[in-house]
């Protein structure tokens, strides 16, 4: 199997026929760039494997689809249920699953993987077991996990292991450094029909469970080490599926078959800017700690430039004012929006006078304001050097706060200093990015509550008992109802004391080509996260809609 050969790739999803065998539906995607490939398809190596391995070759339990609330996806598992206190969930395994190699997939699988990345820490990819007591194998069709506190947030990370057949994996010496060159997997795409470092070609399952709703027979995975090489390679219309920043894209890649060649770039991660609020400079503390300072700096953002000019239209602007960001527009709280939507307006003359009336005044005569107590106000927005789009938007921030007459400058220390003054507290304001999750729980949790873990994204000496007493009380229901009114408290304190000031939301990057396929997901057939990149759990679901043309 592993030696047939296919025709070199001559452009980007062939359809191959076969003396009588019907043509096969071969789509070529990109899921990263890398200089070249090596042939290891372990799922819980996360820096040698291919990134066609997880989801394509081995499923998870369930997905949790972000773009519609967090609906439940169900994958191997086909339900799964929590007990009354929260402390375990019971997976039920879905029926009639086989391996690729024809051997049957059921519960043991599932309870083999968890005790295995148990005995081998470094498998355990996503840190599960720092959180789980136990796992009991319940019978052939049921697994229950028992966790060391209530919540309904750790199935999020529970849900995404990778089930291994027991059957191939119990008599692997070390599986850390296990290549698996010749897997056995339940995802639709397990076999190797081809493989060099420039190119590789996933097929299709014999036994996938889900057959009927596969139509691509085989990925080809070209290998592309930069952004400059996709950009040639998907305007020749090389490229069906993948994700990567190509400047002017309209010109650059759309105008070369306006019909076929399309992008959708939804909001990912949440781009905010930070002030400290434990700043060593006694008046930077002093304006930073006043939320009516941190409203006019928010006034002052001209976040449609940041997108439209910084980040050439790519990114989402977010005008929330509690920073929740489009993605998450269902768990949108409008009443936060009715009573502090106006600090997240664009209005520099607003911002002055809102400073002014706060008892902010230029004392010295030098042109800036100093606070209500006659302190001086002077600070650098930190941003890595060489972030082009952060630069400019961080330049674009420094205009507006200087014509609201705060003097603010720009600086660009190299991206590990840039992290080490985030760390140490050492920074005055800065630009920075938060991780996204299901729901925006993830974000509001490691930004704000006093219990998260020391991070570059929880730097800005805010605290807040309520707020902190609503995240932790966030996964202690199972009840979406009251998860709802928890989440629209959280927004309606973050949009009352605005300690952060978010702008935009980073682009998911997805380009797709319909010149031989369709079903795409796009802004009107937004049914998931688009992109094919390792780490977007969705794109199963994506891969399942994809069809050739005609």
């Amino acid at each position: 199997m592993r030696k047939s050969m296919i025709l070199p790739a001559i452009a980007s999803a062939l359809m191959l026929t076969t003396a009588g065998a019907q043509a096969e539906a071969i789509l070529t995607a990109v899921p990263h760039q890398t200089t070249a490939f090596a042939e290891i398809f372990n799922p819980f190596n996360q820096t040698a494997d291919q990134r066609s391995v997880r989801d394509f070759m081995y499923e998870q339990l369930v997905v949790f689809n972000r773009m519609q609330g967090g609906k439940a996806e169900y994958r191997l598992a086909e339900s799964f249920e929590y007990s009354d206190d929260l402390m375990s969930v019971t997976f039920k395994i879905r029926d009639g699953v086989k391996w690729s190699d024809g051997e049957t997939l059921d519960a043991n699988d599932v309870y083999f993987t968890f005790n295995l990345i148990k005995e081998n820490p470094a498998l355990d990819i996503r840190a599960i077991w720092e959180k789980l007591d136990s796992v009991e194998l319940v019978d052939d069709s049921h697994v229950k996990v028992n966790y060391k506190e209530a919540s309904t947030g750790l199935i999020f990370d529970v849900a995404r292991l990778h089930t291994v057949p027991e059957h191939i994996w119990s008599s692997v010496e070390d599986p850390v450094s296990f290549a698996n060159a010749n897997p056995v997997g339940s995802g639709p795409l397990t076999e190797i029909r081809r493989f060099t470092p420039q190119e590789y070609v996933q097929c299709r399952n014999p036994n996938y469970f889900q057959a009927d709703d596969l139509k691509v027979d085989c990925i080809r995975f070209p290998q592309i080490s930069n952004n400059d090489q996709a950009l040639t390679a998907a305007a020749k219309g090389e490229l069906d599926w993948f994700g990567s920043f190509l400047p002017d894209i309209e010109k650059t890649y759309v105008s070369k078959d306006p019909e076929n060649h399309k992008y959708w770039f939804p909001g990912g991660s949440l781009v905010i800017f930070n002030l400290n609020m434990n700043a060593s400079e006694e008046g930077n503390k002093e304006a930073f700690n006043d939320v009516n300072f941190r409203r006019a700096f928010s006034m002052s953002m001209d976040r449609q430039a940041m997108v439209d000019i910084a980040g050439y239209g790519y990114p989402t602007i977010n005008q929330y004012p509690s920073g929740l960001g489009r993605g998450y527009h269902a768990w949108n709280n409008p009443e936060a929006d009715a009573q502090y939507g106006q600090y997240t307006e664009y209005n520099v003359s607003g911002a002055a006078e809102l400073l002014a009336e706060a008892g902010y005044k230029d004392t010295d005569g030098d042109g800036f304001l100093e606070t209500p107590s006659g302190k001086p106000i002077a600070f650098d927005l930190i941003v890595p050097n060489g972030w082009t789009d952060w630069v400019n938007t961080v330049q674009l921030a420094v205009e507006g706060l200087q014509e609201a007459g705060v003097n603010a400058s720009v600086a660009t220390p190299e991206a590990a200093a840039w992290t080490q003054q985030l760390l140490d507290g050492s920074y005055q304001g800065a630009i920075n990015a938060l991780v996204v999750g299901v729901t925006p729980h993830m974000a509001f949790n490691t930004f704000h509550s006093s219990k998260a873990m020391a991070s570059r994204f929880s730097v800005t000496g805010y605290t807040n008992e309520e707020l902190d007493g609503l995240l932790d009380s966030f996964f202690k229901t199972s009840d979406d109802g009251e998860q709802r009114e928890i989440m629209n408290k959280v927004q309606m304190i973050l949009s009352k004391d605005m300690p952060h000031i978010a702008v935009f939301n980073n682009p998911y990057w997805y380009q797709y080509n319909t010149a031989r396929f369709e079903g795409f997901f796009s802004a009107d057939n937004d049914q998931a996260v688009p992109t094919v990149h390792d780490g977007n759990p969705e794109r199963i679901l994506h891969l399942l809609s994809i069809r050739p043309k005609g």
